[in-house]
This record gives C-alpha cells, sequence and structure tokens, in this order.
C-alpha cells in the first residue's frame, strides 16, 4: 500500500512539475535570448511581467490579441531580475512589476518613457497541497505549531533577494515571529510561480505564494489556502511602464491594460485595483 501511494505521489507531482514548467519562466532569460527572441518576432510587443500576473495575464492578453490581432510574446519571472536586465538593455517593450520601486528606478534612469501607471496592489496567500498536514489560517497558527514541534516540512517562498513576493512572504513571517524557526525549512524560488509550483508539487508541506496564483484553477483545484492580512507585510503596489523603445502595439496593450475589461480579470484573480 505505502508503495502505490507513494507511486501515485510522484505521478501526481511529475504531472503537477510539467503543468507548471509549460505555464512558468522557471528561471528569468538571459539578456542574450531575450534579443535573441525579439529579433526574431520584429513588430511583436516584448512584455516582461512578473510572474503572479501569469494566470490573468494570459488571459488579457488573449482577449487584447482577440480585439486587435495583435500578437504579444510575454515573459514571465522575478521583477527584479527584469530590472537589472532592462538597465542593461534587453529589448522589452513593457515592463509590469510586482514592486513599483523597480519601475521607478529604471524611470530615474531615463529608461522609461515616464514613471508609468499603478496597476494593481497584490495579496499573499499560505497555500497547501490536500494531502499536506499543514492547514492555512491567515494567522499563521497552524504553521507556528508544527514549527515549534519539528514536525513542519518544507516551505517554499520566492527568493526575497529579488521577487517582491519572496520580500513580502518574508515580511509576513517575521511578522508572526516565525523567521528564524522556517529559514532551514525554506525552498526557494526563482520567482513566485515557481515557488507555487514547490508549494503544490507535494514535496513540500506547503508555501507563501501570490494570492492570484492560489486563486488560479491549477492550484485551486489541488490544494486550499488563506489570504494572509496585509497588515503582516508592506503593500505589494504593483506598477507598469513603457520602456524607452517600446513598439505601438506596446503602447496599445499598455492602454488595453487600463480598461474595465482587464481590469475586470484582475480583480477576479484577486489584485485589488488603484482608483481611476
Amino acid at each position: 500500500m505505502r508503495t502505490l501511494t507513494t507511486g501515485r505521489r510522484l505521478r501526481r507531482s511529475a504531472r503537477l512539475f510539467a503543468l507548471y514548467f509549460a505555464a512558468i519562466a522557471l528561471a528569468t532569460p538571459t539578456h542574450t535570448a531575450v534579443a535573441e527572441q525579439a529579433s526574431d518576432r520584429t513588430g511583436i510587443p516584448t512584455v516582461a511581467a512578473a510572474s503572479d500576473l501569469k494566470f490573468a495575464l494570459d488571459e488579457i492578453v488573449a482577449g487584447f490579441s482577440r480585439d486587435t490581432g495583435i500578437e504579444v510574446r510575454v515573459t514571465y519571472g522575478s521583477s527584479g531580475n527584469f530590472a537589472r536586465q532592462i538597465a542593461q538593455g534587453a529589448p522589452y517593450d513593457l515592463f509590469l512589476s510586482a514592486d513599483e520601486s523597480f519601475v521607478l528606478q529604471l524611470a530615474d534612469r531615463g529608461l522609461t518613457r515616464d514613471r508609468g501607471t499603478l496597476y494593481a496592489k497584490g495579496r499573499i496567500a499560505l497555500y497547501a497541497p490536500m494531502d499536506s498536514r499543514l492547514v492555512p489560517d491567515p494567522a499563521l497558527r497552524n504553521l507556528a505549531r508544527r514549527l515549534a514541534d519539528g514536525s513542519s516540512g518544507r516551505i517554499a517562498i520566492a527568493n526575497p533577494e529579488h521577487a517582491p513576493y519572496g520580500r513580502a512572504a518574508e515580511q509576513a513571517l517575521r511578522s508572526a515571529g516565525l523567521w528564524d524557526r522556517v529559514t532551514p525549512r525554506l525552498v526557494l524560488g526563482e520567482n513566485v510561480a515557481q515557488a507555487a509550483q514547490f508549494a503544490a508539487s507535494g514535496n513540500t508541506d506547503g508555501g507563501i505564494i501570490a494570492y492570484s496564483l492560489a486563486l488560479a484553477p491549477p492550484l485551486r483545484e489541488r490544494g486550499r489556502f488563506a489570504l494572509l492580512p496585509e497588515t503582516l507585510h508592506a503593500p505589494l503596489r504593483q506598477r507598469m511602464v513603457l520602456t524607452g523603445q517600446a513598439s505601438p502595439g506596446a503602447q496599445r496593450l499598455y492602454e488595453y491594460l487600463q480598461l474595465p475589461a482587464a481590469r475586470a480579470i484582475l480583480e477576479r484573480y484577486g489584485f485589488a485595483l488603484p482608483e481611476d
């Protein structure tokens, strides 16, 4: 029976891994790779987007392409890595960051058309697969108990060094007084989507991930989650901006993202919307 159960878990983990490997960028592409993509597809707007936007932005871009006939190339990854690549000359037209500070830093260096616009505010959630012993709760009490008695397994978060959702997860754990105890058990994703993959794989107890990803069908159907209070971390103010080399197609997408239809999709995936 144990062999059968283990085999099923491995097969389920393999299916999940395949799903998320196809759905997200496990590592942000290098400057060279981005340049080659852009040169191969001249005229197609290239978008660098925070990985918490994966499901919402895919839906928005599909509607944009239907409405305008403009194809879009989107690369998902960590906002910090994208900001560094754009500063080094990566040929992106539009940058959707999960942390507005990265956009403002690029603007201060004269690398964007302006200072962009706030498009959403993100939230984080504690997520656990259905068969995990971790019980998500807003106060992180169950996680605290499991860490205290030594029964906690691995916990996934995005890398706080360059992923805004990783920083928010660290801040939440520090606010709850759990950071020192949880650190030896952390599994770091390159970005929050990879952290979500780790959290849902069954090889960890769960993780602190973007609320927008916890709400997406692939995760919602396989696990449970608790939305964490905003008071546990600094606001995740998400800003987008056109780069200095942005194409007309990127300009149209930038405007489309501010229309009611696009905003409604973002809201459905748990993003708080800025006031008009």
